[in-house]
């Protein structure tokens, strides 16, 4: 970690997370083509079902990312600082938090689901594929909480290439169960809630053995499940960004879905929801970047070795803006054939393919405000990381998408996500050079003291 060249080591670290963030894009958008055909003239609002339930099903996302993210700054540092104990508490009190918040949610969104749907703005033709799917998955939290939390535990020893197998299992699994699940077994939307749910167990699973086989240098110790009040507090202070993030995104989709569905109805819903899908296929593997940034931040942080920190995050950088790039491309040169792959309806094409180019206008440059959450989380520094979790959708679109469409209709809740990509891009290069600054002052300090002695 505080050795070996910064870009070998950045892409040692995010390859696995990488792929495995691709494959799991790639399922999700699988599942969406396989409702989309399966169930024929209702497709369109079978897409819509997933789109409503995915903003609720992300909540449960929201705590398991703020759990994994917060747990595994403090484990790469206290790694860094050789403060093993602290690691082996931090990994105790993520499994009890897990466990214990992902149960809380099963029990608390299945009580609310319908008034959660309505909320959502699922429309009478889209409110029974909505709730089939996710009563099964809601009832599945606790397990996904805990695997997802786990994996990004396991990056932060720097065994991402396990971490990246724990999701390839389960992203796999569920590609090759949905078409049993949803054709052969004849059950439509729920098939693919259930494939869903059974891969992410085997998933957890996996990701679990890894600590309790001994084959990490964090060794869990049943008495480390009592939750340390201490780590729990910086836990949810350092998470509390990741999950703002996952809460706004969902809160945002709430007016979203409404303003689709006032001024363009169910077919704008579900053209949303295959544009949003298909920008996991960036969104993601940027995602796995900023994990194998991570931990390299915050070891070189805690080593205080700050020109390194300095190096990974400009190489970051770099990488995530030529990564986006083709994406960019792809979507704005051909995105009628693209949305046809999902359903052959004519009028979703039409809507799905003027809408795609504009969303995307801003994409090249998603790779900043990325990046900047992560460098901010990896540096235990919760305020920046808790601004920028914000920007995007609660500073920034969430304004948009009330204001724009009152005057341009469904063309100005197209127009708001490109505006917000802007100014969340523009407000996490700021921050960045600020504290790029700082480092550069510390770096030279460092020098001065080491020419004394």
């Amino acid at each position: 970690m505080g050795t070996e060249k910064v870009s070998k080591l950045l892409f040692r670290l995010s390859a696995p997370s990488i792929i495995g963030m691709l494959v799991y894009a790639f399922y999700n958008i699988v599942d969406t083509i396989f409702v989309g055909r399966a169930l024929g003239e209702e497709g369109v609002s079978g897409i819509g079902g997933l789109v409503i339930a995915f903003p609720i099903h992300m909540l449960a996302m929201g705590i398991a990312i703020g759990l994994g993210v917060g747990g595994s700054s403090i484990v790469s540092r206290a790694l860094g600082s050789k403060e093993l104990h602290k690691a082996e508490k931090t990994l105790g009190t993520v499994f009890f938090l897990g466990i214990f918040l992902g149960a809380a949610y099963s029990l608390t969104g299945l009580f609310f689901l319908d008034p959660l749907l309505e909320i959502f703005g699922a429309t009478p033709g889209i409110m029974p594929y909505a709730r089939a799917y996710l009563e099964i998955i809601i009832a599945s939290s606790a397990v996904f909480t805990l695997g997802i939390a786990t994996e990004d535990l396991v990056r932060a020893e720097g065994n991402a290439r396990y971490a990246m197998f724990g999701m390839l299992l389960g992203a796999s699994l569920n590609i090759v169960l949905d078409p049993i699940f949803i054709f052969w077994l004849d059950m439509g939307i729920r098939g693919a809630a259930i494939a869903t749910a059974l891969a992410q167990l085997v998933s957890t699973v996996f990701l679990l053995r890894y600590f309790l086989t001994g084959k990490s240098s964090v060794v869990f110790k049943p008495e480390m499940l009592i939750p340390d009040p201490v780590i729990s507090k910086e836990i949810l202070a350092i998470g509390i960004g990741p999950f703002i993030i996952e809460a706004s995104n969902s809160t945002m989709m709430i007016f979203v879905n409404n303003a689709l569905a006032t001024y363009g109805g169910d077919v704008s819903i579900a053209a949303f929801g295959i544009i949003h899908r298909l920008l996991l296929l960036i969104f993601l593997p940027i995602l796995g970047i900023s994990f194998g940034l991570q931990p390299i931040v915050g070891y070189n942080y805690g080593a205080k070795q700050f020109s390194r920190v300095i190096e990974s995050v400009k190489v970051a950088l770099k990488v995530s803006t030529l990564f986006s790039l083709p994406g960019f491309l792809v979507m704005f040169l051909f995105p009628a054939p693209i949305i046809h792959i999902f359903s052959p309806d004519p009028e979703l094409t039409a809507a799905g393919a003027g809408a795609m180019r504009i969303v995307v206008l801003i994409l090249p440059f998603i790779g900043f405000q990325l990046v900047g959450t992560t460098v901010f989380q990896a540096l235990g520094k919760p305020r920046p990381a808790f601004i920028l979790s914000l920007a995007r959708q609660l500073l920034f679109l969430l304004p948009l998408v009330l204001v724009l469409p009152k005057y341009y209709q469904l063309d100005g809740v197209w127009a708001a996500f490109p505006i917000s990509d802007f100014l969340a891009c523009g407000l996490a290069a700021g921050l960045m050079w600020r504290e790029y600054r700082e480092f550069e002052i510390k770096e030279k300090q460092k020098k001065k003291e080491k020419n004394k002695n």
